[in-house]
């Protein structure tokens, strides 16, 4: 395949001043993170030989202004609190003039006790003119652990849903206004994968294809060895591709430990969380059932629009029968009716479905099929199995 400059692959029908160097921004809800995330992402670059100019709006806001207590800026006035980041963004314009590659951390929305509002300014993003827009987001409890250990920011699960759509919704509006369809890109933070190396792939090397993985989940979580080749063939994909992968999310888990819960009689549950334990009530997680569940719909499919093709792995049950959920299909169909390249590793037996078959470019019977055929269409070069022993699955990642 041929290779794509990043001219190619982000332009819209507004013309642009041309540059070197990429820019981008990401945001993120209060709480998920983006700091440590971003400078991985940086440190990435500069691995690689590559400069990343990082602006963290939030720090440099405080160092313009001394006087304001730490965790309190957003209860300035609005008009100091717009004027200050106004500021700050003069400030990030002016780095984004001399370095080639600018990476900017900020939020797109603030729900404080002004209500909700924007947390940037149309005409300053039009000038900074990024190459694409970012929402990190992450498991609901990891965000609220962050939140109850780091912020006094009162909320509940339901709040952090919530304010998790807003930042989602208004940085894809922005990301369409100023720069065009297809530039806008949901990244999950990750449970135990470090998708930062993602981040940077899609800033500097977009050439790779972007993949989104399917597997089933839920109705293989008591099988080691089933999860374990799934996670091999998690883990072989984004060794070569810029993988969008829906079990790097995986907020089913509260769901799960809610019904144990229930059936064991508790009103309660305790998950360890970023190494703290934590609490949960089970009245809580179920008020929010409804729109974990539904969340996770919306938010498959979109990590499916915002990718090239789709690579399913569909292995064996114990009973010789295929290993395709309902959600797997699901997924298929959609790729295919958003017109998709569409692949699937069959490892069963018996004949896949024509529902597979007729939505599929091609079947494979194993992942190393797969890949062979990646290499002859040069979506990949050199290429190795990496697969973990059989038996050992991750924690996270498997609920859905």
């Amino acid at each position: 395949m041929p290779l794509q400059g990043m001219d190619t692959l982000f332009s819209t029908s507004r013309s642009r001043r041309p540059r070197k160097g990429v820019r981008a921004v990401m945001t993120g809800q209060v709480g998920v993170d983006k700091k440590p995330f971003i400078e991985r992402v940086a440190q990435i670059a500069r691995n690689h030989g590559k400069e990343v100019a990082v602006c963290h709006v939030g720090d440099m806001m405080y160092a313009e202004a001394p006087d304001v207590v730490p965790g309190r800026i957003l209860d300035l006035p609005r008009t100091r609190l717009d004027a200050l980041r106004r500021s700050v963004f003069k400030d990030i314009l002016r780095i984004a003039e001399q370095a080639d590659n600018v990476l900017v951390n900020t939020h797109a929305t603030f729900r404080w006790k002004h209500g909700l509002f924007p947390a940037f300014d149309h005409d300053q993003l039009v000038q900074f003119d990024a190459d694409l827009y970012m929402t990190l987001v992450d498991n609901v409890d990891s965000v609220h652990e962050r939140l109850t250990r780091e912020h006094d920011v009162p909320h509940t699960l339901k709040d952090i849903m919530v304010w998790r759509e807003e930042e989602v919704l208004a940085t894809e509006v922005i990301a369409t206004i100023i720069r065009g369809h297809g530039s806008f890109f949901l990244i999950a933070r990750g449970a135990e994968r470090d998708t930062a190396e993602s981040v940077y792939r899609l800033m500097f090397e977009p050439h790779r294809k972007r993949v989104y993985p399917s597997f089933p989940m839920t109705h293989v979580m008591d099988m080691p060895e089933t999860l374990a080749e799934i996670d091999g063939f998690r883990d072989t994909l984004s060794e070569h591709f810029i993988t969008f992968d829906p079990g790097d999310l995986d907020e089913k888990r509260l769901l799960f430990e809610a019904g144990a819960a229930t059936q064991r009689g508790e009103k309660s549950f305790t998950l360890e969380v970023h190494g703290r334990k934590i609490t949960f009530p089970v009245d809580q997680i179920t008020s929010v059932a409804d729109d974990i569940d539904g969340q996770i719909y919306a938010r498959d499919f979109k990590l499916i629009d915002q990718s090239d093709m789709i690579v399913s792995y569909v292995p064996e049950m114990p009973n010789g029968k295929p290993g395709l959920s309902s959600g797997v299909e699901r997924e298929l169909q959609h790729a295919y009716e958003t017109t998709k390249e569409v692949y699937v590793v069959w490892k069963p037996k018996a004949e896949p479905s024509p529902f597979v078959t007729k939505t599929a470019n091609m079947v494979f019977p194993s992942v190393e099929d797969a890949l062979a055929y990646f290499q002859k269409r040069g979506y990949i070069k050199e290429y190795q199995l990496r697969f973990m022993p059989l038996g050992t699955a991750r924690e996270r990642g498997r609920h859905g």
